[in-house]
């Protein structure tokens, strides 16, 4: 079976043309050739296909990019060359100064300039006399010279008792200046040849230097603006660009000479900084709000450009980062690497990350509550974590840890804490609320003691704080446990915390999603030290989670990325190095996964005696002195009493909260396991409250019997 092909072809060549104008598409018959391209088609194909190709449009860059290097070259040596031979240097810093109300610097551009044309006026006039000074130096230097060498002719003449020699000298200047000259003949053609290649090489190179070519022609990452070196023009030309009228219009008035803005460039970290002072009329937050325009100005993203208000006044600072430079890792924790390291709550740092200058970044943590908040998944956990990785590494601190996720991030502080609940139910958030209680109660016992008396610090740490703050359930008196009136629990046993806590050396450390009124009270929010921020939603936000002055003071966590900048928070503490006039800096926190932060409270727990951890504080019940004395010992050979009486404290408040030694030793007084002495403390032993309890329930069996 046969099939016909009906072939739909253009023939320009002889295809009627219609009323219009354009030829008509004419269908061949069945069976009949395709007739072929003419030449003169497939030619301009061939050559559009050539020039469009990008080999060529890459050839066609290089020539003219190179070209016009040595034409910029040429125009900037020429502008140097007139500016170092006229005044026009001075009159343009003198406008510069004038338009940025600096009229002290502007003056002194005036006397510069005018000493500078007296000095050319002196040069000028001394050229009236030159020739004349000139043929007199020629003649007495050339006479001088001759006698010279007609002298040290006669000496050698003389020594060598050879009349001859009184010429030898002379000859021998006569010989080499015809030396001079035949090397010069020598050189002067190739010379002659080469320079002007050489000349033009020259040029080339400061027009390469100066990038003086069109911004089409240049390389693809300059014309992506990827790497492109922060200078003092490339500063003033984003300024002026950023659509604030007066700036702009001070600037042009200053000409290329907006540069007297600027203070040094310096190099900070992974990129660089600048101080810019700002013309009268031109207020610090214009500039502020305008960071992703600035950013873009720069040949950057937002995220790399950072606006902060230094103590002078009228002035921005300026961190810019490398190109790329915060989107690479920064390197493990010290907690990681050096497995010796210790801790030292009262005088020690926190290793916490690195600053954007590339600098460690440590915290002190000594007395200052914690406030760490962002979104869900930006890192809050592991940034909360790792402080309490480190201070656990000091064997005196101690821990009451709820972690109302409840999926595992707080376990391996198990052994650590003297109480880990972890959950996220209404009943963890109850546990949560008597656990921060039994530390209030600890607080009060505390501020009773003789003045002088020194406590180990007593960290009371909540995780996914919010759900604690949002809880509806009520207890039998009907107080909420969640909310921020005065009636609530949890509310007002952290606020009892944040008034007192400091002084007895017990902490609230806290940590909190996406901050509102109602998931974080301004109470309890401004009661913190130390406060921190990730990644945020709005500016409001950041506002709650820092406070006005940060915020004010240039701190923008919500302009970090969400996903890309995890980890990386802005803080605001006096805990931590922060430049001097800036209210917050930005951290770039050390990522400590599972297994060493597992390795980690290993060594933590090797520093120290065995520590009972209670996951769920009973109420309600009748208790088992005998038994709970027993389990708050744990695994420690001897206890000292008052550890013992504060781990009883922990686990029920309400029945241990008021225990005094005098209630320790009514317990066990007769059962063996009395208090004793041991190297001058009272302590209670693990073995003699063992065999206590062995002895009672053996006793308690045969009685059933």
């Amino acid at each position: 079976m046969s099939t016909n092909v009906v072939r739909l072809t253009k023939d320009v060549t002889s295809a009627p043309v219609e009323p219009s104008g354009t030829p008509s598409v004419a269908v061949a018959a069945p069976g009949t050739e395709t007739p072929p391209v003419p030449l003169w088609v497939r030619s301009g194909r061939a050559v559009r296909g050539i020039v469009t190709h990008e080999h060529t449009r890459t050839a066609a860059r290089l020539t003219v990019r190179h070209s016009m290097y040595v034409f910029g070259g040429s125009r900037i040596v020429a502008r140097r060359t007139w500016e170092g031979r006229t005044a026009t240097r001075y009159e343009r810093m003198l406008r510069a100064a004038e338009a940025a109300g600096n009229y002290e610097v502007a003056a002194e551009w005036e006397e510069r300039g005018q000493r500078f044309r007296e000095a050319r006026h002196r040069r000028r006039m001394d050229l009236l006399t030159a020739p004349v000074d000139a043929a007199k130096s020629v003649l007495v230097g050339t006479s001088m010279g001759i006698g010279s060498l007609v002298a040290l002719g006669v000496v050698l003449a003389i020594a060598n008792k050879n009349p001859a020699d009184v010429v030898t000298p002379l000859m021998a200047v006569v010989e080499f200046v015809q030396l001079l000259v035949t090397i010069v003949t020598i050189v002067w053609g190739p010379a002659i040849t080469i320079g002007p290649f050489l000349a033009l090489l020259a040029l080339w190179a400061v027009g390469r230097h100066q990038q003086a070519a069109p911004n089409w022609a240049l390389p693809a990452a300059v014309r992506n603006g990827e790497g492109d070196p922060i200078t003092p023009s490339i500063v003033v030309k984003a300024l002026r660009d950023l659509g604030v009228p007066a700036l702009g219009r001070a600037i042009k008035e200053m000409g290329d000479a907006g540069a007297s803005m600027l203070g040094p460039i310096r190099i900070a970290g992974c990129g660089v900084e600048v101080d810019v002072t700002l013309p009268s009329g031109v207020s610090t937050n214009e500039v502020q709000n305008r960071r992703r325009k600035l950013a873009e100005n720069l040949s950057r993203h937002e995220h790399e450009v950072f606006i902060t208000i230094p103590q002078a006044a009228r002035t921005v600072r300026l961190w810019v980062a490398d190109s790329g430079a915060l989107d690479e890792p920064i390197g493990p924790s010290p907690l990681v690497t050096d497995e010796t390291m210790t801790a030292d709550y009262a005088k020690g740092r926190a290793p916490w990350g690195q600053d954007l200058r590339g600098d460690a970044a440590a915290i002190s943590l000594y007395q200052r509550h914690l406030l760490i908040t962002g979104l869900s998944n930006q890192g809050k956990t592991v940034a909360l974590r790792s402080l309490a990785l480190w201070v656990a590494l000091d064997r005196s601190v101690q821990f009451l840890m709820g972690d109302l996720k409840g999926v595992g991030d707080w376990a391996m502080f198990e052994g650590l804490a003297k109480v880990l609940i972890q959950g996220p139910t209404d009943d963890h958030v109850i546990q949560v609320t008597e656990m921060v209680e039994s530390a209030v109660d600890e607080m009060n016992r505390r501020l009773q003691a003789p003045p002088g008396t020194v406590f180990p610090a007593l960290i009371v740490l909540v995780d996914e704080a919010q759900v604690a703050f949002m809880c509806p359930v009520k207890d039998d008196e009907k107080r909420p446990y969640g909310g921020s009136k005065a009636n609530s629990r949890y509310f007002m046993a952290v606020r009892k915390i944040h008034n007192q806590g400091r002084a007895v050396n017990v902490l609230m450390w806290q940590g909190t999603q996406d901050p509102t009124d109602q998931n974080l009270p301004k109470l309890v929010r401004e009661g913190a030290h130390t406060r921190a921020s990730l990644a945020l939603g709005t500016e409001s936000q950041a506002r709650m989670a820092l406070g006005d002055k940060a915020v004010d003071g240039g701190a923008a966590p919500n302009l970090l990325r969400p996903g890309l900048d995890r980890g990386t928070l802005v803080v605001a503490s006096d805990g931590i190095a922060i430049p001097a006039g800036q209210a917050s800096i930005t951290v770039r926190t050390h990522y400590i996964d599972d297994d060493a932060a597992v390795a980690i409270t290993d060594r933590a727990k090797a520093l120290r005696d065995g520590v009972t951890t209670v996951t769920v504080i009973e109420r309600g019940e009748e208790r088992d002195p005998l038994a709970d004395i027993a389990s708050v010992v744990g695994t420690a050979d001897r206890v000292r009493t008052k550890d013992v009486l504060a781990r009883l404290a922990t686990l029920n408040a309400g029945a241990y909260g008021k225990w005094s030694f005098l209630d320790l030793k009514r317990v066990l007084d007769g059962t063996g396991a009395e208090p004793y002495k041991s190297d001058g403390v009272m302590v209670v032993g693990r073995d003699r409250v063992a065999r206590a309890l062995a002895n009672r329930d053996a006793d308690g069996s045969a009685s059933a019997a």
